[in-house]
């Protein structure tokens, strides 16, 4: 970005577009403002509609902009996980001159990544990002930096995250229609598993399960990486319909009832607890219980957590040891961990991020891309810029020569170089020209 320490990322969620501005200040992030506008032009988290949704994303940018006293110009885009793939990627440089070898370079490492790079994707389908996992130096693995390292062949093994070209074109395009600059894009589950798992969670193996409002996306990290992918396309807006075609009130009336009512756990609702609601058709309001509430919302959540749990059945993801973290907006409904927990059969939590103005779960997302972004290595930042297309300049270095090689230049040198006394090559010619003419006295 052009100030390297502020950071904005941006949520382009189905029900929400949210924007989080940070600064970096000696390793950590402090949020200084946020922006939040109601979505448009987005189904099922996906732009359908790229001149609405950049009106919403200009409106949140906006907001953020007031809210931290910035200007801001370019953001840390999120993918969502739809039809995501995840494929192993290896490139391979020569980093040495001839029989020479040199230090690694900057752009070394941005060369080997276009080696990466260099695979055969269906037109429909299009890189996302990518991840060096380690690179290799004359055999020598696991290394994370090679920078300043000797070697004569440069590899990296990695992973690359590929998507949609519909999807990720269409939240670019809208991000630069609302002025704007791409200055990273981040698959989101990548970004929410460094973010909301600590270390022993993202090494031992656990499931995120995002509950957003179009959408309920289920992430499987194990050993640092992201392992699995599921997209269950049910989110918090199923639930505010079936409240409004079940009591018969308004999709409005329907979400504001959820927000403050609802209950994901029947058992936790009160049938004596009751609450007005518009219906349409009639001038007075009925009354409805929490408990029947409670049952319409526990009923759409049970569908969602068995379907998400027969995809993960299928990769035995539920049998890490690190159990499931909820994110998303819903999953703030009182009750939902111990409904999920019966459904699922393991240790469920739910991350709330800790930041004042920030504590509810659905501002995880937005959260994690610039944590993420602003917890990255040098390494990777040269390894997205070679994927985003900014390249270092290629600094000329003198190739370092073998220790034969070396004494063979310094002769060679010595040999070109006059001497610091002329009066001693005189010398020794003097010297040579008597010994000649005493062989030839002598033989004569």
């Amino acid at each position: 970005m052009d100030n390297a320490e502020i950071f904005v990322g941006l949520d382009i969620g189905t029900t929400a577009i949210k924007v989080i501005v940070a600064e970096s200040n000696n390793g950590e992030m402090n949020v200084i403002g946020a922006g939040t506008q109601p979505s448009r032009g987005l189904s099922r988290g996906v732009i359908v509609d790229i001149d609405q949704a950049a009106g919403a994303i200009h409106a949140a940018i906006e907001q953020a902009e007031q809210k931290a006293n910035v200007h801001i110009d370019s953001v840390i885009l999120g993918i969502p996980a739809n039809q995501l793939k995840i494929e192993p990627a290896s490139g391979m440089v020569a980093v040495s001159e001839g029989n020479q070898t040199r230090e690694i370079t900057d752009r070394d490492v941005q060369n080997v990544t276009n080696a990466a790079l260099l695979q055969s994707l269906p037109p429909e389908r299009e890189i996302i990002s990518i991840t060096a996992d380690e690179f290799v130096v004359d055999g020598f693995d696991d290394i994370q930096d090679p920078r300043g390292m000797m070697g004569v062949r440069l590899e990296m093994h990695g992973t690359m995250y590929t998507g949609p070209k519909t999807i990720v074109h269409n939240a670019k395009k809208a991000v630069e229609q609302a002025g704007l600059h791409v200055a990273d894009v981040t698959v989101t589950p990548v970004a929410l598993g460094q973010t909301v798992l600590n270390d022993g969670e993202q090494d031992f193996g656990t499931v995120i399960i995002d509950l957003g409002g179009g959408q309920t996306t289920a992430a499987v990290i194990h050993d640092h990486k992201l392992k699995y992918t599921t997209v269950d396309q049910e989110g918090g807006n199923y639930i505010t319909k079936d409240i409004s075609v079940v009591l018969n009130t308004s999709l409005a009336d329907a979400e504001k009832i959820k927000r403050d009512y609802g209950f994901a756990n029947t058992e936790d609702a009160s049938d004596k607890n009751q609450f007005p609601v518009t219906v349409v058709g009639q001038n007075k309001p009925v009354q409805v219980s929490e408990e029947y509430l409670a049952e319409i919302i526990e009923a759409r959540l049970q569908q969602i957590f068995e379907t998400i749990r027969a995809s993960l059945d299928e990769v035995s993801a539920l049998e890490l040891p690190g159990g499931v973290v909820l994110t998303g907006g819903v999953a703030a409904l009182p009750g939902i961990v111990e409904l999920a927990e019966d459904i699922l059969g393991v240790n469920v939590r739910i991350y709330v991020p800790e930041q004042m103005g920030l504590r509810h779960p659905q501002n995880a997302t937005a959260l994690s891309l610039i944590t993420y972004s602003g917890r990255q290595s040098e390494t990777r930042r040269l390894v997205k810029d070679a994927l985003m297309g900014e390249f270092v300049a290629q600094t000329s270095q003198a190739p370092v020569a073998d220790g034969r090689t070396q004494r063979q230049q310094v002769a060679n040198e010595a040999s070109q170089q006059p001497s610091a006394k002329p009066k001693v090559p005189k010398e020794k010619k003097s010297r040579t020209n008597r010994v000649g003419d005493f062989i030839r006295n002598f033989f004569d």
